[in-house]
This record gives structure tokens, sequence and C-alpha cells, in this order.
């Protein structure tokens, strides 16, 4: 009896790699092209601890990234962030200050330090509620609401700061967090805080049901709600997990710098924004990836480091990134639709 074989598949029937990973892919690509750029014609810059300060130097928004970028995909937008940062962070300092009389900046609630961050943390996550309430319920589109609710947030740390800022009358222990080095070394906190959450949100996108159903709900929002998903819930749940991380990163800014401060976060929910997009996330939702994004932060960090080097004025590094933001969209569709054709 002849042996019979087995047929090879036709070259067109192989598995091709996702539109995902080759924009991911595209990215990290770019990412390394500028900084042998920014190699070339800014002095010093290719060294092993500049490559390590594009990452710790840019912690805060790239955790700040990753809520952002699951709520992108979910179609929906959260510019709220910045103002989180403040508000935690004044929260934090105002709610762990002495009580008393005396210099109202000097004079706060007096709870324990555990207690006062539990509490900046909550007044951090109230935003988030606040954000879910008016897109989820009221069908307000989330662009309009996180921008009102950033200006809340922002505006609530004005009145406790009173303009200003408070830096005193703290407990000991207040600094502790924002300043502490981690396995013997110079890295902080802060920054493997930043690579834990990266790490489980890259779980949570490629491995749970929840970063399953955020796609789907960004793809056809109409179609998962007719398979069963309560994307209300989702939606919710999506909003508090994004304001947990930024209370988060404004109360271990505000123990690194041991002060609150009204205007701390300022324009970091546009830099959040502007590494997902950079990183391939779609504005309109259903398409992007958290590792993209991290890329993204690379470029915004390499674009912003070599404009330092060259010594240009803060208005052209505003320039640049705008002109990376819209090379990348605009390549990162040519190269889809290329590849699609």
């Amino acid at each position: 009896m002849m042996s019979e074989t087995v047929p090879r598949p036709a070259p067109h029937t192989r598995r091709r790699m996702s539109d995902e990973s080759f924009i991911t892919l595209l990215v990290a690509g770019v990412a390394v092209g500028l900084f042998l750029f920014a190699s070339l014609m800014v002095p010093n810059f290719f060294q092993v601890q500049n490559m390590i300060n594009l990452v710790t130097n840019n912690w805060a928004v790239i955790s700040l990234g990753i809520g952002v970028t699951f709520l992108l995909v979910s179609g929906n937008f959260d510019l709220s962030v910045g103002g989180i940062v403040a508000l935690s962070g004044v929260l934090s300092v105002w709610f762990a200050q002495a009580a008393g009389d005396g210099n109202p900046l000097s004079v706060g609630l007096g709870l324990p330090y555990p207690l006062a961050l539990a509490c900046a943390l909550a007044g951090a996550m109230a935003i988030g509620a606040l954000n879910a309430l008016f897109v989820v319920r009221f069908g307000i589109p989330s662009i309009i609401v996180t921008l009102g609710t950033m200006m809340v947030a922002r505006g609530i740390a004005q009145v406790i700061t009173h303009g200003s800022q408070r830096n005193t009358n703290l407990p000991p222990e207040f600094g502790y967090l924002g300043n502490l080095s981690m396995f013997g070394t110079s890295v902080k906190f802060a920054v493997v805080l930043m690579a834990v959450l990266l790490l489980v949100a890259v779980f949570i996108e490629k491995r749970m049901v929840f970063g399953r159903i955020t796609y789907w709900i960004g793809t056809n929002p109409v179609a998962a709600t007719l398979s069963g998903i309560d994307r209300g819930w989702h939606i919710t749940k999506l909003y508090l997990f994004s304001s947990a991380i930024a209370g988060i990163v404004g109360i271990l800014l505000a123990s690194e710098f041991k002060s609150g401060y009204s205007n701390r976060g300022t324009l970091m929910e546009f830099d959040a924004l502007v590494i997902a997009l950079l990183g391939g996330v779609a504005i309109a939702g259903g398409f992007g990836s958290v590792i993209g994004m991290f890329f993204g932060a690379i470029i915004l960090a390499v674009v912003t480091s070599a404009a330092t080097g060259l010594v240009l004025s803060p208005d052209w590094q505003y320039i640049l990134k705008a002109i990376a933001v819209f090379l990348a969209i605009v390549a990162q569709t040519w190269a889809l639709a290329r590849r699609n054709r």
C-alpha cells in the first residue's frame, strides 16, 4: 500500500502575523531607529544610563498610559488622569498633615499615614466613578466628560492648596514610598511598580476574558451588548482602574517631593494619550496594545530627550512632539493599508 502524504498548506493559507503584532513591531522598530538617529545627532546620547533613563524618568506617564490604553481600546477617552494626579497628591498631604491651629497650608486632618493614603486613593477613584456615571448612565461623550472632571479634580486641588502647595507639618514616613530604592540599586519603587503594572496589563490584555471583552466592546459595542456583555459595567471598571493608577501616581509623586502641588500632572493626560496613539492604539477603539503604548512612550522620550540635548526651546519640543505623532499615525495607517492590500 502506498503511503499517503499530507499536502502542505498553500502559501496564502498559512498563519500570518496579526495586524496588532505587525504595528507593535513597527513601533518598536521606529523607537530603535529614532534612538540610533538621536545618538548620531546628540553628543553622549548613546549610553546605557541614558537608555535606562528613558524609562525610569517617564514611569509616571507610562503608568497612566496603561489605563488610558485600555479605555481607548474600548472606544473611550480618559483625559482626567492629569487632574487626578494633582488631586490624589494634594489629598494625601492634606489628610496626613497634623491637625491644629495655625497657617491654613500647614494644618490637615491628622489621619494616620496608611489611612491618609487610602482616603486619597478613594478620592481619586471617586473621579473615575464620576466619569463612568456620566459616560455610561447619561451617554455623554467621554472626551467631554473627562475634560470636565480633569478641571474639577484640579480645581479641588487648588482650593485645598489655596493655589499654592502644602509641604509642611508632615509625618516623617510621608516621603518613604516616593524615595524608596529597590534591590540595593538606584531604581525607585515607583519604577518597579510601573513594570509590574505593565506585566499585569499585558497578561489581562492577552490571556484574560476581561481583555478580550475590552476589544469586543471597542470593535462593535452594539454586537457586544447583544452578546450579553454588560458594557456599562465593564466601562465602569475600566474608569475605576484608570483612576486608581492615576491616584497611585499622584500619591507617589507627592511622597517623592514631600509636597501636595495643585499643578502637578499638568499635561500628563495629553502625554498619556500621545504615547498610546504613537503605540498604534486606534482612537476609534478596538485596536492597539499596552506593549505598543510602551514603545510609543520610548519614542516620545527619545524625541524629548534629544530635543533637550540639542538645547531646543520648549516651544520647539512641542512642535517635535506634534510632528512625531502625526508622522507615526500616517505611517501606521499607510503600513496597514499596504499590508492588507
